[in-house]
């Protein structure tokens, strides 16, 4: 730093990070050295580094189970056998011609079938699993299968789940939803003080919790035997929680320097 002859009433010191150049080139005032600087800039240096804001942001998300699978049981028991697979075949048809109708795609639809002897008799057994991502689909599906069948075609309770990506993209919601709200605070902090909220430095997920089901189960014992749809999508429906912890850094408002 080069010397500046001022009066003697009036000395202005410009405050600068101290480094080895600084130690080179200590400011001189009236033939003096002013090794009491150092410190001061030493600290003023570690203040200007370390403006930060500490915060910890929570979520918690939730989603309701995207698929659904329902079987479709059709069986028969004749002592010809050829009547036997002509009675399941014949509302096997009927109930795939009715998917189609309904716009459920093929590859949602798996049809196994089983033949066998018991004692003097044929048994034919089919059994169609149909996987449906649209639920009121689904039931109406159903209703109108068991109006139009008769008591031989067995329609099983929905059973819900998610697809494993569905699970994978809750979890990272509820991080993202978490580090957000944690900006949203250290953002508030700042308008409150009269800083300007800076970028993170660190962002560290510290606690994840997730859990399936819902969370009045208490009113639920009751009507256990026979849940009805809502009651098992509420079940089926999984929550995740996040604790994230984030520091960002804080800019001071610029002040303009003063020149002589």
């Amino acid at each position: 730093m080069s010397l500046q002859q001022a009066p003697p009433s009036r000395v202005f010191v410009e405050l600068v990070p101290w480094t080895d150049r600084g130690r080179e080139n200590n400011l001189v005032s009236g033939g003096e050295t002013l090794s009491a600087l150092r410190r001061p800039l030493s600290s003023a240096q570690a203040q200007t580094s370390s403006r930060e804001v500490h915060v910890s942001g929570t979520a918690e998300v939730s989603a309701s189970p995207d698929r659904a699978q329902v079987a479709v049981r059709v069986s028969s028991t004749k002592e010809a056998a050829a009547e036997a697979k002509k009675s399941v075949c014949r509302r096997l048809d009927y109930i795939t011609q009715t998917l189609q109708q309904q716009g459920v795609q093929s590859e949602n639809v798996t049809v196994t079938k089983d033949f066998k002897r018991v004692e003097s008799a044929y048994h034919m057994e089919a059994e169609v699993c149909i996987t449906f991502t649209e639920f009121g689909k689904m039931q109406n599906i159903c209703n109108f299968l068991v109006e139009k069948l008769d008591s031989s075609v067995v329609i099983s309770q929905p059973q819900f789940y998610h697809t494993s990506g569905s699970v994978e993209n809750l979890r990272r919601q509820a991080c993202l939803v978490a580090v957000e709200n944690a900006w949203r605070k250290a953002q508030g902090v700042c308008n409150l003080v009269g800083q300007t909220l800076g970028k993170p430095l660190l962002i560290k997920e510290e606690e994840t919790k997730e859990w399936e089901g819902q969370t009045d189960d208490h009113q639920s014992p009751r009507l256990s035997s026979s849940p009805t749809v809502q009651q098992k999508i509420k079940s089926a429906t999984i929550h995740a929680a996040s604790r994230v912890f984030v520091t960002f850094e804080v800019k001071g408002k610029e002040k303009k320097k003063k020149h002589i």
